[in-house]
């Protein structure tokens, strides 16, 4: 095949001329991390119209869904940031097996959030913990996604035992199926 035999686009494909130049790029500002602080933690949680106080540690805490969260800073130079939840709801001693059951087979599926029993002298208190070292520092989006991640996953985790548990009133048992499960009407 010679070059008046070829194709049109193979012969644009196969032609010798220069390529043009590619233009630059274009510059997009980078954000460096910067140091956690709780100020920045708090910021966020206004810009997403969150309520949250200090308690008497310092710490910053709020209720969602009905759950107790703390933001905390841990570590030698607080660069470790967890979002620790407390499911509004005590178990009783008896329910320590079937929540120990929920809870390692949320564990084994799922990354986030850590989830643990706790006896305390009300009962059986369900925590979940997310926590992420940021040693260098983080970027706005990586704290708000850390931040968000600890919430939102916890949240599920509390949905999820609340559906598979009985109810604390047990004139609550009516919409129960025959697992045991709580499912809607």
């Amino acid at each position: 095949m010679n070059a008046r035999q070829r194709s049109p686009w193979l012969a644009r494909i196969l032609a010798k001329s220069p390529s043009p130049t590619p233009a630059p790029a274009p510059r997009v500002p980078v954000e460096l991390p910067t140091p956690l602080t709780r100020d920045r933690v708090g910021a966020y949680l206004t810009r997403r119209g969150y309520t949250y106080r200090l308690d008497e540690d310092g710490d910053i805490t709020g209720t969602w869904d009905g759950n107790r969260f703390w933001f905390l800073l841990l570590g030698t130079k607080q660069e470790i940031l967890q979002v620790r939840g407390r499911w509004h709801r005590p178990l009783p001693d008896s329910g320590r097996l079937a929540a120990l059951q929920i809870i390692n087979d949320w564990n084994r599926e799922r990354i986030w959030p850590k989830a643990y029993l706790r006896s305390e002298p009300t009962g059986l208190a369900l925590y979940t913990e997310v926590s992420v070292d940021f040693s260098p520092g983080a970027t706005k989006d990586q704290l708000e996604q850390m931040v968000a991640c600890g919430l939102g996953t916890s949240i599920q985790l509390f949905t999820s035992v609340s559906a598979l548990l009985p109810p604390d009133n047990p004139d609550d048992l009516e919409g129960m199926d025959d697992n045991g499960a709580f499912g809607e009407d």
